[in-house]
């Protein structure tokens, strides 16, 4: 194991409904990354959970005639499953409802506490118990006589009772300097301008607990109150390294996280809440909270009313796993709202992956098994335009590593897909059926530098379609410690003479209806 670490998370879920689209987008988007930093030869800790508690849980519960633990756990289950349907590399399932988490939460509160960050007092103001969030009274808006959040649309309550409060008004001036001092610790930058500029309006002490209702962890030495469910939930982030132990193995290599993917609708609470609580507490601040936008459907917000939601399930059943993260990586550029439809899908897996990567391993597979007996062939020398497109591609791997550690998903895909549209170009440019009939030499060096090719495109798409490229690289004989960029920049070519299987047909052509 290499000595470079990366920790990367998912938000964690709250496993009140069904897993939707969102889901499923910030935890491909950070798989691949994840993926990535392991051809890099990084030793990765990937996260992802579930946040079980809350009052809209317990009312969840109540409506299903369920306590909230069983409520819970069989709700759970359904996103550790959408885990392993989505392909990830997850290495840790965290639930805030485990020993471990109730353990850290406890330690915050406690440090909070002695840092004198916390006092208690009363509450009054707008609450979502959808959002689990409070709204100052410019935040509200009415709808049809109804109270609602204007950010989200969900439905408020107004609340008084009896709270403990954290000094958030206190940190202002802290986390605006430490904006100044990493301006990278918000992505993309037109976050980074909203949190800024919300930050500078003026921040207002936060109600850290509740008393009206009783799922969640009990503040310490007061049942009476519960930690408020972000406080909570965010230090999911350190539970699953163990803390408040910092001598921890877990802990000493992976805190600071590199990096948190959530949704840019908990971006205040990731990128303003988690750094004060952190700084309160002492502890050292996450390296980046990168905000990406929201999947729309058609131009629209996925909703049941309008009819549009597009199930992540269905289409995987339909379609297959590796052309979902293809498409939603590809389609969607990372930080921006993005529209999605079954007509772009199709397009996407028709003309990306069918007819550019698919049909590049499909013919020179079928190839090599007429005309090479299944084998690597064996070859003199390779000429100047077999090792062009062979440097073109080496050399294009630091810009690619800087692409993928900037987040820049979308251009580092357009790159390495590019590279396939080449290799379809020298196929068709070299002729290697013509060749066969004057000059096999020729014709066994052209079929070497493209199988090369397809093994170098191959490693470099492994992060965001692992299943299929897995399978060519296998066909060709790669194994699994070779899935890395070391032996891409170290020019590890294929083996001559090694007998190779052909991967079948990688992505199925749509017809699409007129």
């Amino acid at each position: 194991m290499s000595g470079k670490n990366f920790y990367i998370t998912t938000p964690i879920y709250y496993p009140s409904g069904k897993p939707h689209m969102g889901h499923a987008y910030s935890s491909i988007i950070a798989d691949i990354f994840a993926r990535f930093k392991r051809l890099e030869n990084y030793n990765v800790r990937f996260l992802t959970g579930t946040d079980e508690h809350g009052l809209k849980i317990q009312r969840e519960a109540e409506k299903n005639s369920k306590q909230p633990k069983a409520f819970c756990d069989e709700l759970s289950l359904k996103f550790k499953s959408l885990s392993k349907t989505l392909n990830l590399s997850n290495n840790d399932f965290i639930r805030t409802t485990e020993k471990r988490h109730h353990k850290a939460v406890n330690e915050i509160w406690n440090r909070l506490v002695k840092s004198n960050d916390i006092y208690l007092s009363k509450y009054s103001g707008w609450y979502s118990v959808s959002d689990e969030a409070y709204y100052d009274s410019d935040e509200i808006e009415s709808k049809n006589n109804i109270k609602v959040a204007k950010v989200s649309g969900s439905r408020v309550e107004w609340v008084e009772e009896e709270s403990f409060f954290f000094k958030l008004s206190s940190w202002e001036k802290k986390l605006l300097d430490f904006y100044q001092s990493n301006p990278n610790f918000i992505l993309p930058k037109s976050r980074r301008n909203e949190v800024v500029e919300f930050v500078k309006g003026g921040l207002k002490d936060l109600s850290v607990s509740r008393t009206s209702f009783s799922w969640g962890i009990p503040v310490p030495k007061n049942n009476k109150h519960i930690i408020y469910v972000w406080l909570d939930a965010l230090t999911n982030y350190l539970s699953s390294l163990d803390f408040p132990d910092q001598n921890d193995i877990k802990y000493k290599n992976f805190w600071p996280a590199d990096v948190h993917i959530i949704g840019k609708d908990i971006l205040r609470f990731h990128a303003i809440y988690w750094p004060a609580f952190l700084m309160a507490a002492k502890l050292p601040l996450p390296k980046r909270v990168y905000g990406h936008g929201w999947i729309l459907s058609d131009e629209k917000k996925m909703s049941k009313s309008l009819g549009n939601i597009l199930d992540p399930l269905e289409i995987i059943n339909e379609y297959g796993i590796d052309p979902l993260r293809y498409y939603l990586v590809k389609e969607v550029s990372l930080g921006n709202d993005g529209s999605i439809s079954l007509k772009s899908l199709h397009d996407c897996i028709n003309n990306d992956l069918a007819n550019n990567y698919g049909n590049l391993c499909q013919r020179v597979f079928s190839f090599v098994e007429k005309n090479c007996d299944s084998k690597i062939p064996n070859f003199t020398n390779l000429l100047k335009e077999d090792e062009i497109i062979t440097k073109n591609l080496i050399e294009k791997i630091p810009d690619l590593q800087n692409l993928m550690n900037k987040q820049d998903l979308n251009q580092y895909i357009k790159e390495v897909i590019n590279f396939s549209f080449s290799a379809n170009k020298y196929f068709n440019d070299l002729k290697p059926w013509d060749l066969k009939k004057v000059n096999i030499e020729r014709m066994n060096a052209v079929i070497y530098t493209v199988l090369n090719q397809i093994k170098s495109i191959s490693i470099l798409l492994y992060p965001i379609i692992p299943d299929s490229t897995h399978k060519v690289l296998d066909c060709l004989g790669v194994p699994k410690n070779e899935f890395n960029l070391d032996c891409l920049l170290n020019l590890k070519y294929l083996k001559t003479d090694l007998s190779i299987k052909k991967p079948g047909i990688l992505f199925k052509k749509i017809e699409n209806d007129n």
